[in-house]
């Protein structure tokens, strides 16, 4: 139930909703930008801009910097870079008019790695849009559980190793939990 609730891949669920919501204060912020508006998404996804209808939208350019792309472009407004936001050397000082991130700075490690993310925001963009998680809110989006986030460490890993959890398969080994648990944890 609560994966259909949170399935961002479908433009009708309630998660998607509420990235809408979210969104258009992202578009009132750049409402008086120059157009083209040049946009870097640090670590973002094309889904996410095809799901907030700019995707294919002549008015934005939009880079994506992430680990992983995806082999096929279909729109003529988004650039795929491979790379890690941490490290945008890439790219010139306030290159980007808006630096747009969505979640991810939560998926760094480490304080030093997301220290060097915001100072490579910072120079690369004019100015920036960063949403973070609350990590005091309720429900956490990963594991779709209630306040796993608190959970202890341990419980965590035991959890991930035998059960299906939110978004992940069970665990194989210890090993493979213990990824997940510091890909997700901030």
């Amino acid at each position: 139930m609560f994966k259909k609730l949170l399935d961002n891949t479908n433009p009708n669920s309630l998660a998607n909703k509420f990235r809408r919501k979210r969104f258009k204060l992202f578009m009132d912020f750049i409402k008086d930008f120059p157009r083209p508006v040049k946009i870097l998404d640090a670590g973002g996804t094309v889904n996410y801009w095809e799901q907030v209808g700019i995707a294919g939208n002549e008015e934005f350019e939009i880079t994506i910097v992430n680990l992983e792309i995806p082999q096929n472009m279909l729109y003529n407004n988004i650039i795929l870079a491979k790379g890690d936001v941490t490290d945008l050397s890439m790219f010139r000082d306030k290159s980007f008019d808006i630096v747009f991130s969505n979640s991810v700075i939560e998926h760094i490690p480490t304080a030093e790695g997301r220290q060097r993310m915001a100072d490579e925001i910072k120079r690369v963009g004019k100015s920036y849009f960063i949403q973070t998680p609350n990590y005091y809110f309720p429900f956490e989006p990963h594991f779709l559980l209630p306040l796993f986030q608190y959970y202890p460490k341990r419980f965590k890993i035991f959890l991930l190793t035998h059960f299906n959890i939110g978004w992940f398969k069970k665990c194989e080994t210890m090993n493979e939990a213990i990824k997940i648990y510091l890909k997700t944890d901030y």
